[in-house]
């Protein structure tokens, strides 16, 4: 009510009722409790306190210096009179009052101490209820949003604005129980910690709308109906004209779609791959896996196909999952499962003859044939070693499956143990929704699954992809089985390694996309699956330590890797291309990188399009070695002969739970792929162009001569964490994000370099496995484990980057002041307002301090002044000289209109006489 008295609580427990216009405190108040924070009630003539014991203190300003209530909200209340038990400081209250009802009292803190473990909260007392509402994240501050700003009014609070270190909370005081309000901005990226993140720009139009209509449509529960109540802030005005979408994959197993096309995010759509999964395993089967349940369900790789929308995920427990879009609810009754074993030790490979063990059909055996004309025989779960057994990480759910608009799952793939050893981790991933096809590998080998027909085409180790032609001199293993020639009796030989030196292979796996960076130690993990992913928020201190010698400790010469048997598969792409030298005609094909340098090619046999292609089997042929390159095979990409880059074939896509019959199930039984490959009766001199490259170089291979047209060095003392062929506005172009923190861009397909910059020294594992390249000069990470950067490398974004941002804050007419009554001025007792500048301006911060009061020359003298200083007194002198003035200025205007009257008489009376003079002669006269 009065602007000049100031609450002011110190830590000490006195608070001080400080008037501006004396600059003296009118009354103090002691307290034995120290203070965190008071606030006024609107009346002015109370105010509440809290303290570090956890009670709050209600004050009478004309009180006799104690509090009139004193409320401890998270205490145990004695019986006997005694003090209650102290509790945890509350940090901030706030006291709003209502029109009708009782008044808020809302605060943060002052729990118990007993409530161990318990999180941080925030309580709404409101007359005789308290509610307490916890909060994910320690609170910073928070802030009641109410009908009116001004703070001498009921202010009927409506909303509470709650600031966590991590993520804006607003909760709806109007209904029952207080939900939250959906937060309609990307706080919640780290709601689970990122594990790996896609980019895509130039998205098809349509696919925002309908990622956005079904998430929409999911089921959020718990928040109010109310709309988000914070508003305000303009748009930029030059938004991009293309699509742009971001992939997340988190800890917990869910996939988030988010759209990045204008400046800020909005998330789209969530999807949860854990739901596949049965959550609640027995002990037996823990005690068999003998596996960690520390994030089981974290995301590692990502394929998505933005035109047919299938997307394929790969966990971190050895498990592929496909999906497929649909705009239609849909009860799966039971979940398709595919187990594959990948695990090609040669000397490992138990014999039909050993004693006891049963035949591994899967495996193939050294020197045979590595095409395959069928799936091949995969056993099931059934079947078990006796040594381990055959077994998934983790268990499909076994009941039905209701999967609401979106992505469904149409196929889980899953990695079982092999005589009792787990699964390798899973390092690359492709997916090409023309062909059927998914690809996966590992340290192992790979495996090429079609999910049209729920079969697997090809299951091979890596070294079996060379077949007689393999360049490594690579040294056998010692085996830790053998096949004895005289007795056909598996035993352990004396002079073997142990299991552990046996299973040598990555612990750490740095992943970008589906690009594989490798760390070799000499330690193993034994028969314990480590399926810890190195999340951006968990660094393992070995890897930090690795980081200072990232590039000794990398196995970059030809020699050293020659020593190192096992060959990871790093990186796959589908095209239709020349799969041999000296093709006339274009094939569909899938090549292959691996950790060693080498790309090779295996050329696909499509079975026709129809009911065909539902029967007959496709065949996978391996053709040979493309190229070698020093280093790990990061990115391969395919252009025509004009340069322009062939993207792989698409299916359109189409509605999978079609509820029409006949022609319309038929319509899309037969629907063709699309094919954006060149003609098939191209002559061979327009040939294409393979873009390889690698951590430590690129090559333009000409096809199908495969000669090598150019070739550049990229890096020599560093290597590259990402690289990326990427269509700019006016070409393309190969994009590179070296570890020492340069990117680079080189012309395809000369490799001329076009920029260098040093952006970024790579000083966190995070920001390597989240980098990623996308068309149209966009690239993005995780900066931080809650902040996704952006970047851009395209001179026509930074020219329209200005306009592209907006404006957080745009000015707001102050609403209407509330009407002061002549009896709340009368009895209400001080000013009703005074001049901000004259109390906290410059003019009285170390100057001569000015009278408060405002001399106004008039009658009254010294007694008028005092009448004006406060209550209706003032307000009435200030009335008076108000009507004086305007009877002044009217006399003002009185006279000014007489004079002018007087002027336009004069002015009159001079053209009359002008008039009668000129009246009586000609024109040649005047």
């Amino acid at each position: 009510m009065d602007e000049g008295k100031l609450i002011i609580g110190f830590e000490s427990g006195i608070v001080a009722l400080w008037d501006l216009k004396s600059k003296k405190a009118d009354c103090r108040y002691t307290y034995d409790e120290a203070i965190h924070s008071v606030a006024w009630h609107h009346e002015g003539k109370q105010f509440i306190c809290s303290h570090s014991d956890g009670t709050l203190t209600i004050w009478n300003i004309r009180g006799q210096g104690k509090p009139i209530q004193t409320i401890t909200p998270h205490g145990k209340q004695p019986k006997d009179g005694k003090k209650p038990e102290p509790c945890k400081p509350i940090l901030k209250v706030e006291y709003k009052t209502t029109r009708i009802g009782e008044p808020f009292i809302i605060l943060s803190g002052g729990l118990s101490y007993d409530t161990v473990g318990r999180r941080p909260c925030l309580t709404v007392m409101h007359g005789k209820s308290t509610a307490v509402l916890e909060m994910d994240y320690p609170i910073v501050d928070f802030l009641t949003l109410c009908e009116t700003p001004y703070a001498n009014d009921f202010q009927e609070p409506y909303a509470v604005v709650v600031l966590l270190e991590k993520d804006l909370v607003v909760i709806d005081l109007a209904q029952n129980g207080y939900p939250i309000f959906e937060n309609p901005y990307p706080l919640t990226i780290h709601e689970s910690p990122v594990t790996c993140c896609e980019y895509y720009a130039d998205c098809p139009v349509d696919l925002i709308p309908a990622l956005y209509s079904v998430g929409s449509r999911q089921k959020r529960q718990g928040y109010s109906k109310k709309e988000w109540p914070i508003s305000g802030g303009n748009w930029g005005q030059g938004t991009q004209s293309y699509p742009e979408i971001i992939i997340t994959g988190h800890a917990d197993g869910t996939v988030k779609f988010w759209d990045a096309s204008a400046i800020m995010l909005q998330v789209l759509y969530k999807l949860k791959t854990a739901k596949v999964f049965d959550r609640n395993r027995s002990k037996e089967d823990k005690g068999s896996t003998e596996v960690s349940d520390e994030d089981p369900f974290a995301i590692q790789i990502m394929a998505w196909c933005p035109e047919s929308r299938m997307l394929c995920v790969a966990g971190v427990s050895a498990n592929v999952i496909i999906y497929r879009f649909s705009k239609l609810e849909v009860t799966t009754e039971v979940v398709q499962l595919l187990e594959v074993r990948m695990q090609y030790e040669l000397n490992d490979i138990e014999s039909p003859d050993c004693g006891g063990g049963e035949q591994t059909s899967a495996l193939p055996t050294p020197g045979a044939s590595p095409q395959t004309s069928g799936p091949p025989s995969h056993p099931s779960t059934s079947s078990n070693n006796s040594d381990g057994g055959n077994m998934p990480c983790l268990k499909v759910r076994s009941t039905p499956l209701k999967q609401s608009a979106g992505y469904q799952v149409d196929l889980v793939i899953q990695l079982v143990w092999v005589s009792g050893e787990p699964p390798q981790q899973i390092t690359s991933l492709a997916l090409n929704s023309s062909y059927g096809l998914v690809v996966f590998g590992n340290s192992n080998g790979l495996a090429v699954v079609d999910y049209v027909q729920k079969t697997v085409v090809l299951n091979l180790g890596t070294v079996e992809l060379y077949g007689s032609n393999d360049p490594y001199q690579r040294q056998p293993r010692s085996p830790r089985k053998t096949r004895q020639p005289s007795g056909g009796l598996c035993d352990i030989n004396e002079g073997s390694a142990t299991s552990e030196d046996r299973c040598k292979s990555p612990t750490s796996v740095l992943m970008s996309n589906s690009n594989l960076q490798q760390f070799y130690n000499g330690g193993g993990r034994g028969a314990k699956m480590s399926r810890k992913l190195s999340l951006p928020t968990e660094l393992k201190p070995d890897l930090d330590h690795r980081d200072n010698s990232f590039s000794r400790s990398r196995s970059s010469s030809v020699t050293s890797i020659d020593k190192e048997a096992r060959e990871a598969i790093s990186s796959f792409h589908f095209s239709e291309a020349f799969a041999r030298k000296g093709d006339s005609t274009l094939t569909p094909c899938l090549y292959v990188g691996t950790t060693l340098g080498t790309v090779l090619a295996l050329a696909l046999t499509m079975p026709p399009a129809g009911e065909q292609r539902q029967l007959q089997p496709v065949i996978v042929s391996p053709t040979g070695m493309l190229v070698r390159l020093k280093g790990s095979i990061m990115r391969m990409s395919f252009l025509d002969y004009t340069g322009s880059m062939l993207p792989p074939a698409f299916e359109p896509w189409f509605e999978p739970n079609v509820t029409a019959d006949g022609e319309e199930r038929e319509k899309v039984r037969k629907r063709r792929p699309v094919s954006v490959s060149p003609s098939t009766s191209q002559d061979l001199n327009e040939s294409q162009y393979a873009v390889v490259c690698s951590e430590k170089q690129a090559k333009v291979i000409s096809l199908p001569s495969q000669t090598c047209i150019y070739k550049h060095s990229i890096t020599e003392t560093s290597f590259i964490l990402r690289a990326d062929v990427v269509q700019m506005s006016r070409g393309v172009c190969l994009a590179c994000f070296c570890a020492n923190g340069h990117i680079m861009t080189l012309s395809v397909p000369g490799l001329r370099p076009l920029m260098d910059v040093n952006y970024l020294p790579l000083t966190d594992m995070r920001i390597a496995r989240t980098f990623c390249f996308t068309n149209l000069g966009q690239a993005m990470y995780l900066c931080s484990p809650t902040e996704a950067q952006r970047l851009t490398y395209s001179q026509d974004t930074c020219e329209n980057l200005q306009e592209m941002l907006g404006e957080l804050f745009t000015p707001v007419e102050t609403p209407e002041a509330p009407n002061r009554g002549f009896f709340k001025g009368l009895f209400g007792g001080g000013a009703q307002s005074l001049d901000r500048e004259e109390l906290f301006g410059e003019i009285s911060s170390g100057k001569a301090s000015r009278s408060l009061a405002q001399h106004i020359p008039g009658p009254g003298g010294l007694e008028g002044m005092k009448g004006a200083a406060s209550g209706v007194v003032g307000d009435l002198a200030r009335a008076r000289i108000a009507l004086d003035e305007r009877g002044q200025k009217l006399g003002e205007l009185d006279e000014r209109t007489a004079a002018m009257m007087a002027s336009a008489d004069s002015f009159s009376k001079h053209a009359h006489d002008m008039m009668l003079k000129c009246k009586d002669k000609k024109w040649y006269q005047i």
